[in-house]
């Protein structure tokens, strides 16, 4: 399975952005049990969830996202979307998308979104 990220980039404090990534395989399928998300790394920081929404649309947020970001997925795509609102500066870092099904997991490359203040 290979994920493909789009959305990253540079805006200014209190902008918004919206990433996208989309499975090559089916990951929102019957039996699949899946699940895709967002991480994010920032320098000399260690990876975090900030996002994640399994088949049955059920969604889990970092505490620092909450309010301001929103996932979403259309399952027949096996698409997930990150809408983030009200970005701050300590939003910037890389973004990873990250698919879950059974006992497997898959990255995408990264994305980075840079919010100035």
């Amino acid at each position: 399975v290979q994920l493909v990220e789009s959305g990253g980039g540079l805006v200014q404090a209190g902008g918004s952005l919206r990433l996208s990534c989309t499975a090559s395989g089916t990951i929102f399928g019957v039996y699949t049990m899946g699940v895709m998300g967002w991480y994010r790394q920032a320098p000399g920081k260690q990876r975090e969830l900030v996002a994640e929404i399994n088949s049955g649309g059920s969604t889990n947020y970092a505490a620092s996202v909450k309010g301001r970001f929103t996932i979403s997925s259309d399952n027949a795509k096996n698409t997930v979307y990150l809408q983030m609102n009200s970005l701050k500066p300590e939003d910037t870092a890389v973004y990873y998308c990250n698919a879950k099904r059974t006992i497997e997991s898959y990255w995408g490359q990264g994305t980075q979104v840079t919010v100035s203040s």
